[in-house]
């Protein structure tokens, strides 16, 4: 080779090595990555839902608050727990219903928790950090029903997810990726907008028979990215802190 030419040859690498310096000095997507169970059901006192049914539920199948019947009980899939813990009692939720014709019938369950009157008001399962996926344990019983979740973001805006059929027996893990375009963060401070759960929604295929039927629930976990960047004054950002900084205050 030449001697004009290798000159030529160690410059361009030297050309190539200052462009290359900036990639490896940009801070890296800093992420973490975290699996968190939102309701396990095993505290009735804590997991508290309004089971309610659609026009033609059956009577017979509705206590006296107006409540489809559901409760707490001692039952849980095996393929999470093979055997119960000594330290604990599981629990899955039960919902006991039927419809008195057949159509799009529909079992909505909706976290709620005590009003100051003592009765159960809506209250959404907040879900911490930048969601990824989430997962229940569902208990069908092969019956063509299909199950759905609704979503708020920080707009008030509620997404409906399917969870899908639940025509199978017994015990299975129901997963759902969150799309993309649920907004979870806007660009000013604080940035991160957690979503919530609303409800879920159990329906019925107009074609499948809706006597008596039983469906549990288990463990509600979602996969979550609860990393946030770090800045001077963050403390600033968080509404509770806010507040009371401003209680405080000297004022004029």
């Amino acid at each position: 080779m030449k001697r004009g030419s290798l000159g030529y040859v160690l410059v361009l690498l030297s050309l190539l090595c200052l462009l290359a310096v900036p990639a490896f000095t940009q801070s890296r997507n800093v992420t973490n990555i975290v699996s968190v169970v939102l309701d396990d059901f095993d505290n009735p006192q804590e997991s508290q839902y309004i089971v309610r049914g659609s026009k033609f539920i059956n009577e017979a199948f509705v206590d006296d608050s107006g409540m489809v019947l559901h409760d707490h009980l001692r039952t849980f899939p095996t393929a999470l727990y093979r055997e119960e813990p000594e330290d604990r009692e599981l629990r899955a939720l039960g919902i006991n219903a039927a419809f008195n014709r057949k159509g799009y019938n529909f079992v909505e369950v909706i976290p709620a928790s005590e009003g100051e009157d003592g009765q159960l008001v809506p209250d959404g399962i907040p879900i911490p950090g930048t969601v990824r996926d989430m997962s229940v344990w569902v208990w069908g019983s092969n019956r063509q029903y299909s199950l759905e979740v609704q979503l708020r973001d920080h707009r008030g805006i509620v997404h409906t997810l399917e969870f899908g059929s639940i025509a199978y027996r017994g015990w299975d893990n129901l997963n759902i990726d969150i799309p993309t375009y649920i907004p979870q963060d806007v660009v000013y401070v604080p940035q991160r907008r957690g979503l919530e759960i609303v409800k879920f929604v159990l329906w019925t295929s107009p074609r499948e028979r809706v006597n008596e039927f039983f469906v549990y629930f288990d463990e509600l976990r979602v996969t979550t990215d609860t990393f946030e960047e770090p800045f001077d004054g963050e403390r600033l950002a968080d509404p509770e802190y806010v507040e009371q900084l401003w209680s405080q205050g000297e004022g004029e």
